[in-house]
């Protein structure tokens, strides 16, 4: 989890590989209007955000039924957190890829074609409820995808993670 621009979507995907587990990213559960929304530099309320959560949801409980998956979410409060535990059978391992807003800025100015654009990043700063439980990894610009993943893995066994 993190704000976008915090590398959710790339260290998924590698955690993933590397546990032999499916990778979901939230953002594909996203409605056409939320994106155009968000495309369109604002922000997303709570009532934008329901439908999407209550989808999310549904698809953690489905996984918890399974060997499990990595998602890629920014689950920026705790109440949206709690709800995803609450679906889950498991316990889920919270990863939180926590950077600056000068890092993510960069990041973001360098993505291409992505609706999340830089102008939302402040919003979501804004919205974060950091969590206080899990794994924080603070991240820094010499710290590769693989590194994170290296880190997520030796804090975590891979029984705890599916």
């Amino acid at each position: 989890m993190g704000v976008s621009g915090s590398g959710k979507t790339t260290v998924g995907q590698l955690l993933a590989e590397r546990l032999g587990l499916p990778f979901h990213d939230a953002d594909d559960f996203h409605s056409a209007a939320n994106i155009a929304k968000m495309r369109g530099g604002t922000p997303l309320t709570d009532d934008d955000r329901k439908e999407w959560l209550n989808q999310l949801a549904a698809s953690i409980r489905e996984w918890s039924h399974t060997a499990g998956a990595v998602l890629a979410c920014s689950a920026l409060k705790e109440k949206y957190r709690q709800q995803f535990n609450e679906a889950a059978t498991h316990p889920i391992q919270w990863v939180f890829l926590d950077g600056s807003e000068e890092l993510l800025s960069e990041r973001l100015r360098a993505r291409k074609g992505h609706y999340m654009t830089q102008q939302l990043l402040a919003s979501q700063l804004s919205t974060l409820e950091p969590p206080t439980y899990g794994l924080r990894l603070p991240l820094a610009p010499e710290l590769t995808p693989h590194d994170l993943v290296n880190q997520i893995v030796a804090a975590s066994s891979a029984e705890q993670l599916a």
